[in-house]
């Protein structure tokens, strides 16, 4: 079985990220969609949310599954039986960042090997820091987000 893990810290989850696992979907048997907290930054959504939320966001992918973890990802890449990493890219400065870790995991586990999407134009712009900063500053995220992180989105502006 090709099993691949996408990785990220996906606060939130973007239709960027949404594409990336469509078109990686169909190149795998199953891909495992991991929240990773991410120490260098403040959350917007805690972890288990924004579980819930890409997990309502990939419904319609039968093959995709949806996990968190903490740690190395060569090590959960073991524990997972995976040896494919999916990685969306943006930009250059996404692959040289991308190719740095790709090659440090590359001597961590050489058996693992990384793999490039390049994100579709429509796309291109978003991230998840653009959306947190629209949603701090009460800005529309429709059609840049999935449903049901509008929603989530929209409820955090009102609490604010």
């Amino acid at each position: 079985m090709r099993r691949a893990v996408c990785s990220g810290s996906f606060d939130p989850v973007t239709n960027g990220h949404i594409d990336i696992f469509e078109r990686a979907s169909r190149m795998v048997d199953e891909l495992i969609v991991c929240v990773f907290h991410n120490v260098r930054k403040v959350p917007f959504f805690p972890v288990e949310e924004r579980v819930r939320l890409l997990r309502e966001s990939v419904l319609h992918l039968p093959n995709v599954r949806v996990d968190s973890f903490s740690g190395l990802l060569t090590e959960y890449m073991q524990e997972q039986g995976a040896r494919i990493i999916v990685r969306g890219l943006r930009s250059m400065t996404d692959f040289e960042y991308e190719q740095h870790s790709a090659q440090m995991i590359r001597h961590l586990a050489p058996e693992v090997e990384t793999i490039f999407l390049l994100t579709s134009p429509e796309y291109a712009y978003v991230s998840s820091s653009g959306i947190r900063e629209l949603a701090v500053f009460h800005a529309d995220v429709h059609g840049l987000v999935p449903d049901c992180v509008e929603r989530a989105v929209k409820q955090r502006q009102q609490e604010q």
